[in-house]
């Protein structure tokens, strides 16, 4: 079954999006995104020495036009300085893309709304892919949405946390009131967490630390393509209403006697 999304111009097959820090070393890294089937890479702008980006060691092992590559503003405290991380970005040719980034707070690393919702209205305006990540927060959400964001990726839970969907009520809000792809971004923690996000609709997934921090990434990148794969077919399946009493699969009456 076909079934493509587009974000921006770009047709995506893969619903995962995948980030490239935190592995042991290259090699398991290559497996791990080989594994996912991501056609999305992320990355943090501020991991790349932007004046030789392509012999970066991040980048070096990954052959060019074979990703689209997402930089995010990670570490970024203000609009302003995010702004600024992606134009350096651009400038030095990675990508238009650019995920937003701007955390309050070091030891939550929970986004600010304020600022995130001004550098998107900026970034908009100067042309960029724009998808920020936010909390999961509805109408922040679709404010962003409103100003032009290309994606919205509101978090499951805090980044690295593998708590999961603390609040699968506001995600499944947030998708039904989208006009643009809704991305789970930072939480998750293994394949069931994965499932619940796409059976609440969302478009697709982005993780990192789940895969690069498991003890074998390569397996449980795969373990995560395929629970994306089968919670996006169930949420299309449609799943059956839940009740409170039971019902029987074969009524009472197929065990009369005639």
């Amino acid at each position: 079954m076909l079934d493509t999304w587009k974000i921006g111009d770009r047709t995506l097959h893969s619903r995962f999006f995948i980030g490239t820090g935190l592995f042991p070393n290259p090699y398991v890294q290559q497996e791990a995104i080989q594994a996912s089937g991501a056609e999305v890479l992320t990355f943090a702008i501020r991991r790349i020495n932007l004046e030789r980006a392509e012999d970066d060691s991040i980048l070096q092992h990954i052959e060019p036009g074979q990703f689209q590559f997402l930089p995010n503003t990670s570490g970024a405290r203000t609009a302003d300085e995010a702004v600024r991380i992606a134009r350096l970005a651009r400038a030095s040719g990675l990508s238009d893309w650019i995920k937003v980034e701007i955390s309050a707070n070091e030891r939550t690393l929970l986004p600010d709304p304020i600022e995130t919702l001004k550098a998107t209205e900026i970034l908009v305006s100067e042309g960029f892919t724009v998808l920020p990540y936010t909390s999961d927060d509805p109408i922040l959400c679709k404010r962003l949405e409103e100003a032009g964001a290309a994606a919205v990726m509101p978090g499951a839970s805090p980044i690295g946390t593998g708590m999961g969907i603390l609040n699968p009520y506001n995600v499944g809000l947030i998708v039904e009131e989208a006009k643009v792809p809704i991305i789970v971004d930072a939480g998750l923690g293994t394949a069931s967490d994965v499932v619940q996000a796409m059976e609440l609709g969302v478009s697709g997934v982005l993780m990192n630390t789940p895969v690069a921090k498991a003890r074998n990434p390569a397996r449980m990148a795969e373990a995560m393509r395929k629970a994306i794969e089968a919670g996006r077919l169930a949420y299309l399946a449609g799943r059956i209403p839940k009740k409170k009493y039971a019902t029987a699969s074969s009524g009472l009456d197929a065990f009369k006697l005639s």
